[in-house]
């Protein structure tokens, strides 16, 4: 049997290389496509200068508090009006807009979070949650609580007439998410 064209052993390469390339992780600046160029643009508050951008894996613990306006006086930093009863965030560096888990540590209540602001500029806090979200957490009377949060990815992007604000695991009568 003849050997096989050169052009069909150069497609099958390709297309191992292709497929391994897949495999690698890619570490920070994966995903840029997702995102916009000015939702990744370093930005200074308080003197502080932040650097986001688009992890290929964000998986933190720390402190996470909760922040409120009245619906729809305030923009958050993608251009969306503020709604303090959907599962919306804040982060410093996490690419916008994405999609976390948050977990609280001392309860084991989760919910998935659209992140789509800047923040929390408070020493020590690692995440600012909507009202909502902090309700479903179990903390909004507390205030702050220790949470992990993690990358699950990007969100749609605000004019995109994609959006759907993430939705948090439905709770069983103990207050665990069902997942």
């Amino acid at each position: 049997m003849p050997p096989p064209p050169k052009s069909i052993l150069m497609l099958a390469c390709l297309a191992a290389a292709g497929a391994l390339g897949g495999c690698a992780s890619t570490g920070a600046g994966a995903g840029d496509a997702h995102y916009r160029a000015a939702n990744l643009r370093p930005y200074e508050v308080n003197g502080h200068r932040y650097t986001p951008q688009a992890f290929s894996r964000y998986d933190a613990k720390g402190v996470a508090s909760w922040y409120s306006y009245p619906s729809h006086t305030r923009r958050t930093a993608t251009g969306e009006w503020y709604d303090p009863g959907q599962f919306t965030g804040a982060h410093k560096t996490l690419p916008l807009p994405c999609e976390v888990e948050v977990t609280n540590l001392a309860n084991g209540r989760k919910v998935k979070v659209r992140i789509n602001d800047r923040g929390p500029f408070a020493d020590g806090r690692i995440i600012d949650l909507s009202r909502a979200a902090a309700e479903r957490l179990g903390f909004a009377r507390e205030g702050v609580a220790r949470v992990r949060v993690r990358l699950l990815g990007p969100a749609a992007l605000a004019d995109s007439q994609e959006i759907e604000l993430a939705e948090a695991a439905p709770l069983t009568a103990e207050g665990a998410q069902l997942y």
